[in-house]
């Protein structure tokens, strides 16, 4: 299989999108433990259709004009993993839940270790957002991109949140 994969600046770092021709694959952060994420060898192409797709929604996404991507994400993991990281894209845009409670989601309440490992394995992160997964004290915990990243991720959640319902209410 082929991973074709492009750069792009953001304000969390330069993040390496990867993609087959199945859909997109990972998003790698700046400074990723090469071991973290597994794939073949990498071809780059700025032009693959997937990626200059998950580019535009990642742009919109950080200017805080769009809550819910829509692109076709070909995870690469164990089943276990892939259904961690389904459980993941069900977490609404401005929400967080806690590793316990995507244990308890995907049927295994005592596997919260396990949630917490394939969470911290997650190769498509922002896009799966496993930023929105917190501690069950409500601290912030491990995160491929830092902590830091984490927090920014949920502030750009946050500020939308609280402007949509200040929206709605004024409608």
């Amino acid at each position: 299989m082929t991973y074709f994969y492009k750069t792009m600046k953001s304000p969390v770092g330069k993040l390496k999108l990867v993609a087959t021709d199945k859909g997109l694959s990972a998003i790698l952060w700046e400074n990723d433990d090469p071991k973290r994420v597994r794939l073949g060898a990498l071809e780059e192409n700025k032009n693959h259709p997937v990626l200059v797709e998950t580019e535009r929604q990642l742009n919109d996404y950080f200017a805080g004009n769009l809550e819910k991507f829509s692109l076709k994400l070909d995870f690469v993991g164990t089943e276990f993993q892939k259904k961690v990281w389904q459980a993941l894209l069900t977490i609404p845009f401005g929400e967080t839940r806690s590793y316990a409670q995507i244990a308890k989601q995907i049927g295994k309440p005592k596997a919260v270790r396990a949630v917490g490992a394939a969470n911290g394995k997650n190769p498509i992160s922002i896009i799966a957002p496993c930023h929105r997964v917190i501690g069950s004290n409500g601290k912030l915990t491990g995160f491929a991109g830092g902590l830091e990243a984490k927090a920014y991720l949920l502030g750009i959640e946050a500020k939308d949140a609280v402007s949509a319902t200040a929206k709605r209410k004024a409608a």
